[in-house]
């Protein structure tokens, strides 16, 4: 079965236009307004939906996302609500990419095959683990691929051609550009740099590249 992510992109290309991608954090601030917000999402036009799995220590995120994770945690987010939420969502919605994003410890502990036929089960395409690195892509490798799972790898303006070419090798669906060095949220990009950079990245692969462009207003 073709991944929901790939279709999407083709789609996209057809008809020469960006792909829009939001994130939003499960939970947050509790499941009755995350399902609300979640369900609002396609029709205002966004293509494909990131999930935040709530975590008491996203050390990769900014404060605006660390503050998401800890009300999300208070009113209740945990993994098993997350994917609650998102089999809710597919009640209504099967066309739009589905996005994990979170840190490796909770799916480790949760259990990875069950993590991932889970994710299969009801409808997650893609996952961005944030603490975990193309040298250890061993954990997860054979359920993305049994399970048709993509693994969505991050790219920043420090990774150059050699790093690159390692990530390539173990990345699915898109490669997500964090456009800025340091801590997510906390600075706004140049524009200028960021197209530059996009540029040499597709020089060395066809598969799209989404940006992460927000800045400390509006993250």
């Amino acid at each position: 079965m073709r991944n929901r992510i790939d279709k999407k992109f083709c789609e996209l290309r057809e008809k020469n236009k960006k792909a829009l991608v939001t994130f939003i954090t499960s939970g947050d601030p509790n499941q009755n307004i995350s399902k609300k917000i979640m369900n609002f999402l396609p029709k205002v036009g966004v293509d494909l939906i990131e999930i935040g799995i709530p975590f008491s220590d996203p050390m990769a995120d900014g404060p605006t996302i660390q503050k998401s994770s800890q009300r999300a945690i208070s009113s209740g987010a945990t993994l098993k609500s997350t994917f609650d939420l998102i089999k809710d969502f597919r009640k209504s919605e099967t066309n739009t990419p589905i996005i994990l994003m979170g840190y490796f410890n909770p799916i480790f502990q949760y259990g990875l095959k069950k993590f991932f036929q889970q994710c299969s089960f009801i409808g997650i395409d893609g996952l961005i683990i944030v603490d975990l690195p193309p040298e250890e892509n061993e954990y997860i490798e054979k359920f993305t691929k049994e399970f048709n799972i993509h693994n969505i790898r991050l790219l920043t303006p420090t990774t150059n051609k050699k790093r690159l070419k390692k990530v390539l090798k173990s990345t699915n669906g898109f490669l997500y550009y964090i456009s800025i060095m340091g801590i997510t949220g906390t600075k706004k990009p140049s524009i200028v740099a960021v197209n530059k950079s996009v540029k040499q990245i597709k020089k060395m692969t066809s598969l799209p590249v989404c940006c992460w462009i927000s800045s400390n207003k509006n993250h």
